[in-house]
């Protein structure tokens, strides 16, 4: 007997994700050509680019074509595999001040990036096998908070906020969506405002006066007067408001920005939001970010569609990690929220990032083929 088949893919979901992810290789190529063509090749970042999403994109049909449900038995030995890349990683050299990657001849593997998705998929997994004794705490809430506390901590230690900032919050909204208490829910949410507001200022003060800790406090404290200081602390931001000034309504035109010529710090990848509103200008930048928030909408619409716990929890914790990620790389590149470095997920240049974004638009979509399943299903008839 014939498995029965399965739905199709959401078409609108799988339109907008090559859609952004087109858009995005335009803007790399924009943002970079005149800074790798001191390399001796003008392509050099869209080419890596582009392999990151030829990879990502195998990924996204591979998973796409299987059931998603079959993926959970991965989930455990990924985690594993996570941590130990999590724990290694800290022994690497440092770049930009972080030991975040691994080099792999001219490539890098940055694991925090895969550790949000794996960490997503633990937890839904852990939900909805619980399922009821889930909302008991020493049984339910305590070793899921475990499990992201040590994650979290690990990639503190790289040291790399904004991504730790990432996966917390996503697993916080994980965690809610998967029927948690909700008394445990604001005690802890209590506990950890307090606990985090000591953690950063810690993490503020780190070092015993050093020359790590100007860097440290700057990238918390300039945004609130980055022209202060417009050839130190305040240079990123300074750079990236000039490029939203020149840009003005209409945009200066694409590859026609001034300020990615050696003026903006990593155009290409953190700031690549500043050249799309160099270039394309308010109107371009408002139009994308509708884009974004459609494609949020539809991925949040498939996810609680799921026909089961692990599929609606998993959907909604991938695109809430989307929404969340690029609240804080907009935020901070337009001065909205201190500066943290983050991608811009789909745009910005980074191998990791896109792989890692094509693989949970592959998961989300073969969750979507299980509801245009049930609406395409042919109906049995009365006798």
């Amino acid at each position: 007997m014939n498995p029965p088949r399965r739905g199709t893919p959401d078409f609108l979901l799988l339109f907008l994700t090559f859609v952004l992810v087109s858009f995005g290789l335009a803007m790399v190529f924009s943002a970079s050509s005149m800074t790798s063509a001191y390399y001796g090749d003008p392509w050099a970042f869209t080419k890596k680019q582009l392999i990151a999403v030829g990879i990502g994109t195998v990924g996204m049909l591979f998973c796409m074509n299987i059931h998603y449900s079959k993926l959970k038995k991965l989930v455990i030995p990924a985690f594993f595999f996570v941590v130990l890349a999590l724990i290694f990683v800290i022994f690497t050299s440092k770049a930009n001040g972080a030991s975040s990657w691994y080099t792999l001849g001219k490539f890098g593997i940055q694991p925090t990036e895969f550790a949000k998705l794996i960490v997503i998929m633990y937890l839904a997994s852990m939900i909805s096998n619980k399922d009821e004794k889930f909302r008991n705490f020493k049984k339910g809430l305590l070793p899921a908070l475990i499990v992201v506390g040590f994650v979290c901590f690990l990639i503190m230690l790289q040291p790399d906020f904004g991504s730790c900032m990432i996966l917390f919050v996503c697993s916080a909204i994980v965690i809610m969506v998967g029927g948690s208490n909700l008394k445990h829910i604001f005690l802890l949410g209590t506990s950890f405002a307090v606990i985090g507001t000591i953690g950063v200022l810690l993490y503020l003060l780190k070092g015993g006066g050093k020359a790590t800790d100007n860097y440290r406090i700057s990238r918390f404290t300039s945004y609130i007067d980055p022209f202060s200081d417009p050839q130190g602390a305040g240079h990123q931001v300074v750079q990236s408001l000039y490029a939203f000034g020149h840009g003005g309504l209409w945009g200066a035109g694409f590859g026609q920005g001034i300020q990615k010529l050696h003026y903006l710090p990593e155009a290409h990848n953190d700031f690549i939001f500043a050249v799309i509103g160099e270039e394309l200008g308010f109107i371009g930048s408002s139009l994308f970010i509708l884009v974004f928030i459609i494609f949020i909408w539809r991925g949040i619409l498939v996810a609680v569609r799921s026909p089961d716990m692990f599929g609606m929890l998993t959907g909604v914790g991938i695109m809430v990690m989307f929404a969340f990620q690029s609240f804080i790389n907009i935020g901070g590149v337009t001065n909205a929220i201190p500066l943290t470095g983050v991608t811009l997920p789909f745009i910005s240049a980074g191998g990791s990032s896109m792989m890692v974004s094509l693989i949970s638009m592959g998961i989300l979509l073969s969750i979507s083929r299980e509801h245009t399943h049930k609406e395409t299903a042919p109906t049995k008839k009365r006798p």
